[in-house]
């Protein structure tokens, strides 16, 4: 029943006659008591109290309560079924008797009256078992005689009486029976008592009343009717005829009422019961989440066309704490990946984030719509959608784009138009995705903070006005929203719609001051109610609130404290009802009290409140959040009640987090741990025990952030953010880790252990051990491999596969025990050799051991964060031998160790990880060692009864198990050289020794499986071997491949060959140590030798192949020395790295990928096509690199690949990848100098805290990929240029002209330069150069050839103007290019005529060249003459060929002619402004009669972030652009250099003491002059980089300047110009780069190419895919990327004379013999396939059909048109073939040639043998069309 709160005062008054009336509390429940056993009662949390339980020891100031509150009675229901368990009478229960009298003395003590019930309506068990119902009329004498019992024992202390209650629940004949029995009661009894509910049963009173002495009542009443309380009870009184009323309950809905009912459910319990933690579960499906909001850890505050907001105009006016801003926050813009990691470790399954609407709408308005902004948010959502996790979408987290503040932001109506359209927009785009939505969180804050105080962006300070009104604009807003989604969406989308609001809960600071009840509602209605009344009530403000500020009004008519606006009825019925749930942000209470807050604007001056602290809360970073966990329990009761008893919509906890410092311990957040558990469980109470629908608890926040006005000084995340490194690191906390527990536990439940099996499929019942094979070969069989591949040109082996493993491929990631675990001497756990060796100091570097390592064995949640962040399949692992066995026996037996590795695999499991477990990874127990280790033979058994043991104990899940772990590197490093435990070094007897006994304990422990286990649990067994990959030094030399083959039977074989062969070691092996030991003077070999027996025992011992595999080595065959006695010598074999790979932490482990797939096929074809798995490989970096460890994505980017190869192309059985490793650790001699890890762990942290590298991210998206899929980028588009396309080719003067003293013409600088010793490689010039001066016919014959439109070429302006001005015109110079344009003209080819290509006459440089001003009006005198001479013929006019070149290179570093240092940016000035004039004097007095175009080539690299995750390396990508194209392109396109390069090189001009900037200015004049000098875009492009900043100083240059570093992708293909890489993804990524920075003009590209060194292949494959793959890039940007593309050029026509690297780099589609005199020009592949393209026009598409292109047309020369063919196979002797193929074939052909007439016939049917074997090497060739 109810209890009469705050309004009992004023009724009593009314209603003083004790006669009329009297006002009840009560009952008791059981929730307010506790068992016997001390714990909260959990059992029918709300029944009626009993007696079954002890009277609470604080009930007595419970009533002292109720009395003061002016409560005159005390319903007390006797329980029947307890006092009379019988139901006789004779029979109480005198314990229960006792109970009831205590209390009710108790209650007269207190002054209340004892208002006794002596019974409900529904029977005891006991009676109705035996009676039935009340429809028996015996019940009614059984009835008097226990009323007749209780008059006896209770009547003196109670003076009222109800008989029966709750009679609405009766019909017919019971309700007759009830009516008998109160009847005879009553008679019996003096008092005349009936309790009747009203209004349900009050016809019935009639029947009563004459036997009644008065009416106990309940009342319905709403506030929200307007009806006056006391005018309605005076209703009742009428309708009682006077009889005596008892309000036994006053229900209410809304009002005040609700809040007083709240509290005072709450208001007894002691701080004991309060606090008491209940350990129960969640709801199933309970929704578990994390939340960030967009400005705190978005960053790219300019990303991509993002709009300013207010956040970031706040943060740049200096008024966040350290005049910090968001404009990089935990840059999470570039980091979707990384955030999203943190997700999956977590564990949550939903992800609550906000949209930044400026990144959407830059200007807040539709029209404005960011495309990049909206794909940002894309990417999120399909991350985690892909990642199983719910995104739940914020749309308004208070950062308003600044564009709409300047008009008024919240304050202006027209803003929920605008916030509409926002809202219509994101629905419409993520809606599909997106089935949760919160309109707004926390509004309160924005109307509060943002425009009330003005402590928040955007800083207005108007709690009169502005405040009530952004509020009013926010909840128009939302529910505009809601009814978009509602009308637009919901029918085919099903989402929901809701809003997040905060809310402190109040509490009274005085209870027993109904004034500060009062104010604590108050408080709540001023900062809950002022949002959620409107929403979830009625469509308006709360009541309270609006009497309030009225109040206030007319008590302040001089100064108005607030101004509430009103709803129009059509609004507030639009408003009414307008959310799906309500989100509730809760991070702390209040105790409050009232106060009279006079005309002062704001909620407590307005309110009338005041709020304050318990001291004894726990405090926070905040100095508004303290830990009051209880009152989210209190205002979840509140909120169901207030708010959704007619709206039935769920509760989301939105927010609940507290921050602490930035400083000291980050990472134990113990106090973070223990808000978050106390303030989970009170939900979890409230769900429980209250019945609140709450559906989803979300902790803020993921990680650390931007925290507004406190900056980045407070820190909610679970997750730390180390906002000093660019890098962002996101490290867990914690509570990262014990929220992941909840999570995993669904609340608080005791987590039951339990040990089951999966499913697994192709359970291996039956032994898969391999078949029995011969011995090897000496050579083996495998040697093949080295046939197959070393012939390979790089290109071949670095073109990229792309393509996927099978679907169930395993990945995985490793570690061993000792590396990571610790605890080396925790819970009983023995010594290993490795723990004696590394506490004897010296033993590592800094004396590091594994004591402690990663402390895994305290830690495994935290490992468990790692490996389902990574989400891996498989978790490879070792068991710590001496942990289970102390000391190496079964009798030693450690359950502590045993229960660790139960929990591991265990969980593993309830992740769906397969267990891959390594038996003995080198972690000897010490007594066994004692015994002598390995070299004892007694170890096989010994080790086979760990074995056994760990096959009985785990073997119902592990079902993927090694033995050992490279025993190769056992025997040799711990037994030959001594370097690794247990250190004995005798290289030349015990390794053999130790191996032999290696092997048979395998052999034992496989069998043992295979005998005992493997039916029952269908496990596999193998041994994991370790191999380098070996490749001869000249695989052309027989001996050679002999001893690569043999180095690696020694290393690989050894173990191998017995274990997957014949059951022995390969005959090289034993050949070798065999002669050596005789060599010695040794009787016998050293090599020992296995029984018949132990043959048969040993060979087949593996079910799969396991492959540890770091590198490749170099081998040569060397006669090594017979003493000492050594493994190492009995090779005879030299071994050394492979030089051309990158190096790595460790020496002489080089990352060389390429050796991966030929080490697998090698296994391959050695032992008989096993399924491999490869077990182990990573690449260690040094201690300085933490999380941006590229060299490690590489490395897994390459290595993968191979295998991928190996598997797809080479047919190799790879069934499973692990990575080395899952962190970092203790790495063996290394200690902790290198890292292997995925992720990094600071190991100077006690608590280790593990921080995932950016490789960990990359092996994510590959496992993800399942390998790698073909890229949108590598896959070919078919289709056509544009009719009218220019296709051309080019050359320049000084590069194949020669006769560089011909005929009156003058010195070029380039002429000086390469005459000086040491500026030219191989001291070459252009003296000669292809002599195309004297060879015009043959240049324009292979122009023929390809069927060029166009050829570019440029002039010689000292051979025009021999001294560089017009007072000198070389006739002769004028009449070679007439005769050339002539010979283009014959041919139909149009010239393209670039008028300054570097060779800038050397008379002009003596005078400053283009340092001098002069220049610009020589320039325009030399392009005057051409214009004149040549104008009519020439339609195609290049000013300048890549100033940047000239600028830089010539004036800037010095390395092109004229070889001037640091003097780049002035001759860039003068370069611009020439082309200016030039433009100018064409445009003016020649176009007009010669209709030509004129424009400028502009080269430029494509770059992209060498860290895509990292804004940082973004910025020095847009760096390295403005400062490359932007240098010289802006001006032109655009006026004026880009500001960011003017910007950089003043700022650092003048930190470093000069006057002015080094950069030259334009005046505005010049600005204009050169602004729009062009007709076209000149492009010139060749190849990309990644960008990364580098900070150069005070270095005064250009390199200082730009402060940026490039790099390559070890990916790309390289050419023979070391700057020049295959990147065809960067051509089309420039293209469209130009056409938004500068306004789509028309493009052509006038240069492209490749250059290759060294021997002469005319079969120049590389150059074939680069112009397919470039070209093909050129025409996705032309039809899919809308480029005003118009022509192509390819770099260049012949090879000649390349610059500084003379004639070393050769690009030509043409090879010139510079050996023959004559310098023939002979056609390459490359032409013939750059001829098809132009004949095609394109990429016709293959499944049209044939296209006429690949007809060829007749023509009078005898070249013909080389017919367009697939992009992977090439033209050879009439068939379409593989260029590998065609170039085997060029081999046979010689042979064929230099044989006689009979030898012609074997070749003959050679060749068409080996045609078989084309078809299958097809996987081998140039994969140029992909598919």
């Amino acid at each position: 029943s109810g209890k009469l709160w705050s309004d009992s005062s004023s009724l009593q008054t009314k209603h003083d006659d004790r006669h009329q009336a009297m006002f009840l509390a009560g009952p008791m429940t059981n929730k307010q008591v506790k068992g016997l056993d001390g714990k909260p009662y959990e059992g029918a949390v709300l029944d009626t109290f009993d007696c079954s339980y002890p009277i609470p020891p604080d009930s007595r100031q419970y009533f002292e309560y109720l009395q003061s509150r002016r409560m005159t009675h005390f319903k007390v229901p006797l329980s029947w079924a307890q006092l009379l368990p019988t139901g006789l009478s004779s029979e109480p229960q005198q314990a229960v008797v006792t109970c009831y009298q205590t209390l009710l003395k108790e209650l007269l003590e207190v002054g209340l009256q004892p208002l006794l019930v002596l019974h409900g309506s529904t029977l005891p068990d006991t009676l109705r078992s035996r009676y039935g119902g009340w429809e028996n009329q015996e019940l009614v004498e059984l009835f008097q005689q226990y009323a007749e019992f209780v008059f006896g024992e209770f009547g003196e202390l109670a003076d009222s009486w109800v008989t029966l209650s709750s009679l609405d629940e009766l019909r017919d004949a019971e309700l007759q029976n009830i009516l008998d029995s109160h009847t005879s009661v009553y008679r019996r009894y003096h008092q005349k008592v009936i309790y009747l509910p009203y209004p349900a049963t009050l016809t019935h009173l009639s029947l009563f009343q004459k036997y009644t002495d008065f009416l106990s009542i309940k009342i319905q009443y709403d506030c929200t009717t307007g009806q006056n309380l006391a005018e309605e009870l005076q209703n009742v009184l009428v309708c009682g005829n006077g009889l005596r009323l008892c309000v036994s309950a006053l229900q209410t809905s809304s009002c005040s009422v609700t809040y007083c009912k709240t509290w005072s459910n709450f208001a007894t319990m002691t701080s004991s019961e309060r606090d008491a933690f209940l350990n129960e579960s969640f709801p199933v499906g309970f929704q578990w989440a994390t939340s960030s909001e967009s400005f705190k850890v978005e960053g790219g505050w300019l990303e991509d066309g993002k709009g300013q907001t207010i956040w970031d105009q706040f943060g740049h006016d200096g008024l966040a704490f350290a005049n910090q801003t968001a404009d990089l926050a935990c840059d999470s813009y570039h980091k979707v990946d990384y955030d999203v990691y943190l997700l999956r470790g977590v564990n949550v399954n939903t992800y609550q984030f906000s949209i930044s609407w400026a990144r959407i709408f830059p200007s807040g308005h539709w029209g404005s719509q960011s495309e990049k902004g909206a794909l940002y948010y894309d990417k999120l959502i399909n991350a985690l959608i892909e990642s199983g996790i719910h995104p739940v979408v914020t749309l308004y987290h208070w950062d308003l784009p600044q564009a709409l503040q300047d008009y008024g932001g919240w304050t202006n109506a027209s803003i929920v138009e605008a916030f509409k359209d926002y809202s219509d927009f994101c629905f419409s785009r993520f809606g599909d995705r997106v089935k949760t939505w919160n309109t707004f969180s926390s509004p309160w804050v924005v109307s509060h903070a943002g425009y009330g105080t003005g402590e928040h962006a955007p800083g207005i300070k108007d709690y009169v006005v502005a405040s009530y009104q952004v509020t009013h604009n926010m909840i128009k807003s939302h529910a505009e929203a809601w009814h978009v989604y509602n009308d637009k969406y919901r029918k085919t989308q099903g989402g929901k719609v809701g809003i997040a609001l905060n809310s402190d809960w109040a509490e009274p600071m005085n209870p027993s001051r109904p004034e500060d009840i009062a104010a604590a509602d108050r408080y709540l209605q001023f900062m809950l109610g002022w949002f959620a009344h409107p929403i979830f009530v009625d469509g308006d403000y709360p009541a309270t609130l609006k009497t309030q500020i009225e109040q206030k009004r007319n008590k302040c008519p001089l100064s108005e404290p607030a101004r509430l606006p009103v709803f129009t009825p059509e609004e507030s019925r639009r408003i009414h009802g307008t959310a799906d749930f309500l989100g509730l942000n809760h991070y702390t209470s209040r105790l409050v009290n009232n106060s009279e807050g006079g005309c002062t604007p704001g909620p407590q001056g307005v309110g009338d409140f005041q709020a304050h602290v318990d001291p004894s809360w726990s405090s926070t970073a905040s100095d508004w959040i303290y830990s009051a966990p209880w009152g989210l329990r209190r205002l979840l009761n509140f909120i169901s009640t207030e708010y959704l008893n007619v709206t039935k919509v769920p509760i989301h906890i939105t927010g609940n987090g507290m921050p602490t410092e930035y400083s000291g311990d980050t990472i134990n957040d113990s106090l973070r741990i223990e808000y978050m558990k106390s303030y989970i469980n009170e939900a979890l109470k409230a769900i429980h025990f209250d019945g609140v629908n709450v559906q989803r608890f979300t902790v803020q926040s993921l990680m650390d952030g931007f925290e507004g006005p406190q900056g980045y000084s407070e820190r909610f995340g679970l997750h730390h953010v180390n906002f000093d490194l660019p890098d962002r690191p996101r490290t867990p906390k914690q509570s990262a880790y014990f929220y992941s527990e909840v999570i995993e536990k669904n609340g608080f439940a005791s987590k039951t252990q339990f040990y089951y099996v999966p499913e697994f499929k192709n359970i291996v019942t039956e032994s898969n051990k391999v078949s029995s094979m011969p011995p090897s070969k000496v050579p083996s069989q495998a040697s093949s491999v080295w046939r197959k591949f070393s012939s390979q040109t790089n290109f071949q082996r670095k073109l990229y596969h792309y393509g996927t493993f099978p679907e169930g491929f395993s990945w995985g990631v490793s570690s061993s025990a000792y590396q990571i675990e610790g605890g080396w001497n925790a819970d009983g756990k023995g010594p290993s050799i490795w723990d004696t060796f590394t506490h004897k100091p010296g033993s590592i570097p800094a004396n590091a051991n594994g004591d402690v390592a990663c402390d895994s064995y305290h830690r495994l949640e935290e490992d468990f964060y790692m490996l389902r962040a990574l989400k891996v399949k498989s978790y490879k692992f070792s068991l710590s031998w001496s942990r289970i066995f102390p000391d190496g026996r079964r009798t030693s037996l450690n359950q502590k160790g045993v229960e660790y590795y139960n929990r591991l695999i265990d969980d593993l499991m309830a992740y769906n990880i397969t267990p891959m477990v390594t038996l003995y990874h080198w972690d000897l127990p010490q007594a066994l060692q004692n015994l002598g280790g390995w070299d004892n033979a007694d170890m096989i058994n010994i080790f086979n009864d760990f074995c056994d043991f760990c096959f009985a104990t785990f073997g119902d899940r592990v079902k993927f198990w090694m033995t050992f772990n490279q025993p190769q590197t056992i025997a040799w490093s711990g037994y030959g050289l001594g370097q690794i435990p247990p250190n004995v070094k005798n290289p030349g007897t015990a390794p053999y020794k130790v191996a032999h006994n290696l092997i048979k304990a395998h052999a034992k422990a496989y069998h043992t499986y295979d005998d005992k286990y493997r039916k029952l649990q269908g496990g596999l067994v193998s041994i994991a071997l370790n191999s380098d990959w070996i490749e001869p030094k000249d695989v052309n030399v027989p001996r050679e491949v002999v001893a690569a083959d043999r180095a690696l039977q020694f290393q690989l074989g050894w173990f191998a060959h017995p274990i997957f062969k014949n059951g022995d070691y390969p005959d090289a092996m034993k050949w070798q140590v065999g002669n050596k030991s005789e060599l010695q003077g040794l009787s016998e070999t050293r090599l020992p030798s296995f029984t018949e027996e132990e043959k048969s025992f040993i060979k087949g011992t593996a079910d799969m192949f396991c492959i540890n595999h770091y590198t490749t080595k170099i081998a040569q065959h060397a006669t090594l020395r017979l003493t000492p006695q050594s493994y190492e010598y009995d090779l005879d074999v030299s071994v050394a790295e492979e030089g051309d790979s990158p190096t790595t932490a460790i020496s002489n482990q080089r990352a060389v990928a390429w050796g991966l797939r030929r080490l697998l096929n090698w296994i391959k074809e050695e032992y008989g096509e096993p399924e491999i798995y490869i077990t182990e490989n990573g690449v260690a970096t040094d201690i300085k690199t933490t999380v941006d460890d590229i060299d490690r994505v590489f490395y897994y980017k390459t290595y993968v690949d191979e295998a991928l190869k190996a598997h797809n192309l080479d047919g190799v059985k790879v069934k499973g990848y692990i990575a080395t490793s899952l962190m970092d650790s203790f790495e063996w001699l290394n200690g902790y100098k290198v890292g292997f890890g995925l992720h990094h762990v600071d190991f100077t942290n006690p608590n280790r805290p593990r921080t995932p590298k950016r490789s960990a991210h990359y092996y994510y998206q590959v496992m993800k990929d399942n390998g790698f899929p073909l890229p949108n980028d590598e896959k070919i588009l078919y289709g056509q240029f544009p009719r009218a396309f220019n296709w051309s080719s080019a050359s320049s003067a000084y590069q194949i002209e020669g006769s560089w003293r011909a005929h009156g013409k003058g010195l070029s600088i380039w002429d000086l330069f390469a005459h000086t010793p040491l500026r030219v490689g191989n001291s070459d010039s252009g003296d000669i150069g292809c002599d195309s001066y004297n060879k015009i016919d043959e240049d324009v014959e292979v122009l023929k050839q390809l069927k060029v439109t166009h050829y570019r070429l440029s002039v010689s302006w000292p051979r025009v103007l021999p001294d560089g001005t017009n007072n000198q015109i070389n006739e002769a110079g004028l009449n070679y290019y007439h005769r050339l344009l002539d010979a283009l003209e014959a041919a139909n080819i149009q010239p393209q005529l670039t008028l300054y290509h570097w060779d800038l006459p050397l008379a002009l440089e003596k005078v400053g060249g283009w340092l001098n001003e002069t220049i610009v009006q020589r320039f325009r005198d030399y392009a005057d003459v051409l214009f004149n001479r040549f104008g009519n013929r020439v339609k195609f006019w290049i000013t300048l060929n890549e100033p940047y070149i000239v600028a830089n290179l010539g004036y800037g570093y010095g390395t092109f002619a004229p070889g001037i240092v640091g003097k780049q940016y002035i001759a860039a000035h003068n370069l611009i402004k020439a082309h200016a004039e030039v433009w100018h004097l064409y445009n003016d007095k020649y176009r007009a009669t010669q209709s030509g175009l004129i424009s400028i080539t502009i080269n430029s690299d494509w770059t992209e972030p060498r860290n895509p995750y990292k804004q940082e390396d973004y910025d020095a990508a847009i760096r390295y652009m403005q400062f490359f194209i932007g240098w010289f392109a802006h001006p032109i396109f655009n006026g004026d250099y880009p500001d960011l390069m003017k910007t950089i090189i003043r700022k650092r001009s003048l930190a470093a003491g000069l006057p002015e900037s080094r950069l030259p200015e334009f005046t505005p004049e010049e600005i204009k002059r050169i602004k729009g000098t062009h007709d076209y875009f000149g492009l010139n492009h060749y190849t990309s980089v990644l960008s990364f900043p580098i900070d150069m100083g005070n270095q005064q240059d250009y390199e200082g300047d730009r402060g940026t570093g490039a790099t390559h992708d070890r990916t790309w293909i390289e050419s023979g110009s070391f700057w020049l890489k295959i990147t065809p993804f960067g051509f089309r990524k420039l293209l469209k780069f130009i056409k938004d920075e500068y306004g789509n003009p028309p493009v052509y590209v006038t240069e492209n190419g490749i250059s290759e060194r060294g021997a002469v292949d005319l079969n120049d494959i590389h150059r074939t895919h680069y112009y397919e793959n470039y070209i093909n890039q050129a025409l996705k940007a032309q039809v899919l990327d809308g480029v005003d593309l118009r022509g192509y050029t390819a770099w260049s026509l012949m090879d000649n004379f390349e610059w500084a690297a003379g004639y070393s780099e050769r690009f030509g589609l043409f090879f010139v013999n510079r050996s023959n005199p004559t310098l023939p020009r002979i056609a390459k592949k490359s032409a013939s396939r750059y001829a098809s393209i132009i004949a095609c026009n394109g990429f016709p598409d293959p499944a049209l059909g044939p296209h006429e292109c690949l007809n060829p047309e007749p023509e009078e020369n005898t070249h013909t048109t080389v017919p367009i063919l697939p992009l992977n196979m090439v033209d050879f002797l009439g068939l379409e073939i593989s260029p590998n193929d065609a170039e085997v074939a060029l081999y046979v052909i010689f042979v064929f040639l230099l044989v006689s007439v009979l030898g012609s016939i074997f070749v003959v049917h050679r060749l068409l043998k080996t045609r078989g074997r084309f078809k299958a090497a097809a996987g081998e060739s140039v994969k140029l069309e992909r598919t």
